[in-house]
């Protein structure tokens, strides 16, 4: 089923199951989201137990960071 495919069978929908399918898209997006920043947040505790992480409060040398 292509995506166009998909289109328009939702456009047949009643309004109530468009709704219905809005919720349903918007709580996998959230979790998607959720999921992405649980990885994120477990790939920083690797490079922090690596000794990968630099931290610093000199905004000049914070600055230098980024830019590497």
């Amino acid at each position: 089923m292509s995506f166009n495919d998909v289109v328009e069978a939702i456009r047949s929908l009643s309004l109530e199951e468009k709704q219905d399918i809005q919720n349903l898209m918007t709580q996998y997006l959230r979790e998607e989201r959720r999921d992405e920043l649980y990885q994120s947040y477990q790939k920083s505790l690797l490079e922090e137990q690596n000794g990968e992480l630099k931290f610093s409060s000199n905004i000049n040398e914070l600055k230098q960071l980024i830019e590497e």
